[in-house]
């Protein structure tokens, strides 16, 4: 066998490694927006890629232990190469599919397209450690040394792979691009340790190249024709979002935006009037407050209500907290925002990380961080909601959009949360946007929290919306803590 350079299995490995948990991110970012990003759906994408990988290990221990050169190695990667340029294509055909076929399905969907677009890669790159061993020890016959030797590279390959994609590249160059970037990659890396090169084998790689630039415009396009009404597709450092048309009836068009599965704002694109009916629930802090003044809102995304009420209120001001720059970049270019209203304050962070250091206090905070089921469980705990209570003057109220259905296997999420406000505040009210859905469907609710004696401004403009109260609702769910916190599944 000809004499490996000392260096290149080890590159080798490192790379596989990098790939291997650069795709693990990048598979959650393509499944979000078809199947959401809760707990189950990481556990689905992680536990796939792990039954993957274990058996590319095992066929590629077993293939090692036949006569392995570098060349079938290079065939490997080459293989890896095509996989993964093929993911945009089968995002469409298989994820958006069965998505659309199973839609009350989610985990199944989850499992089945994380099998087919990411386990396959997965399951190739694996093979080549224990192939990379066996190379490494027709050289250096030290089984033990090398094999530990290779390990640790591939783990940090690893470990560079998470944190350059997660920091760098996700935000930077989207989940596309590393798609198309990876497989060029593995496609040069695949003809630089092939040995004995030749003219042919160079053109094989250039028609590689060629056909992965040719397979990721395909997947555009068949991107775009599956979605037509999607104005711009973005990845940032926390969420996949969706800028979209929306047209209701023959006139009445909206730009809507969408995180995972949840639609989390939209605007009459016509008067430019926030169109989602549970925000003016918000308005409702001016009736429990007659005197508010002062308003915090956790969870900006396209700032449709701080809009609303920058404009309603013309004496008040708010402050609204988002984690994401970009999403406030994104209500900045699409949805009409001014940041530079004196009234308006923005601040880039985790809503429970403001709770626990800001030393501001308001009259009335307002909670609309939840992606649809997918709540950040920090946000909903005991220890959360005494935090919003000591950010609250006196007869201060907290009003929180929950979507659960009231009753029934869908309604637990309610009723975990309506315990633990019971347990915080003086006194708690619950209000259900839609008055004409069953009790165990689910639709957004309004939970507010209550400290102190209230100052209720008498006025009817509130009657539509107290009609809508649930009376006498109770909940026997223990109270959701830091350390208990079944929310977010």
């Amino acid at each position: 066998m000809k004499k490996i350079k000392s260096y290149k299995l080890e590159i080798i490995v490192f790379i596989c490694g990098a790939m291997t948990m650069i795709l693990e991110l990048v598979a959650a970012r393509v499944l979000s927006p078809y199947v959401g990003s809760s707990n189950l759906i990481w556990t689905s994408i992680i536990g796939i890629m792990l039954i993957c990988m274990s058996l590319g290990y095992w066929i590629g221990g077993k293939l090692a232990d036949k006569e392995q050169n570098i060349k079938d190695l290079s065939q490997f990667i080459w293989i890896t190469a095509i996989t993964i340029s093929l993911i945009p294509i089968l995002e469409t055909i298989i994820v958006n599919g069965l998505a659309t076929i199973w839609s009350d399905q989610l985990i199944a969907v989850a499992i089945i397209s994380s099998t087919f677009l990411f386990g396959i890669p997965s399951f190739m790159l694996a093979t080549v450690s224990p192939i990379c061993v066996k190379l490494k020890n027709n050289e250096q016959m030290q089984v033990g040394t090398v094999s530990g030797k290779i390990s640790s590279i591939s783990t940090i390959g690893s470990i560079f792979g998470t944190f350059f994609a997660g920091f760098v590249l996700i935000p930077q160059i989207g989940v596309s691009n590393i798609i198309l970037g990876s497989s060029i990659l593995l496609s040069i890396l695949a003809i630089s340790v092939y040995p004995n090169k030749t003219i042919k084998s160079i053109i094989y790689v250039i028609i590689t190249i060629v056909a992965i630039i040719v397979f990721t415009f395909f997947g555009k396009c068949l991107f775009k024709n599956a979605h037509p009404d999607i104005i711009k597709d973005l990845d940032t450092e926390y969420s996949r979002i969706w800028v979209k048309n929306l047209t209701v009836g023959e006139n009445t068009n909206y730009k809507t935006l969408q995180v995972d599965t949840g639609l989390e704002s939209y605007i009459n694109e016509q008067t430019g009037e926030m169109g989602a009916k549970y925000l003016t629930y918000y308005d409702l802090f001016s009736y429990y407050n007659k005197n508010a003044k002062n308003t915090l809102m956790i969870g900006g995304a396209a700032y449709t209500y701080p809009k609303h009420y920058l404009k309603k209120y013309e004496n008040n001001n708010i402050d609204v907290v988002e984690i994401d720059p970009e999403m406030t970049k994104i209500a900045q270019e699409e949805f009409g925002l001014d940041i530079k209203n004196p009234r308006l304050n923005i601040y880039h962070q985790d809503g429970r990380s403001y709770l626990n250091y800001s030393n501001k206090t308001y009259d009335t905070i307002l909670i609309d961080a939840f992606k649809g089921l997918n709540a950040p469980f920090e946000l909903t705990t005991y220890e959360a909601m005494s935090k919003v209570k000591e950010r609250l003057n006196d007869n201060g109220v907290v009003i929180t959009n929950i979507i659960s259905a009231l009753e029934g296997e869908k309604a637990k999420f309610i009723e975990y949360e309506y315990a633990t406000y019971k347990a915080v505040f003086d006194d708690e009210k619950l209000y259900k946007v839609r008055s004409n859905v069953n009790k165990d469907e689910i639709q957004n609710l309004i939970l507010v929290g209550i400290k102190g004696n209230l100052e209720i401004n008498n006025t009817e403009d509130y009657e539509e919306l107290l009609n809508t109260e649930v009376l006498n609702y109770t909940s026997n769910k223990k109270i959701v803590t830091d350390d208990f916190a079944p929310i977010g599944n």
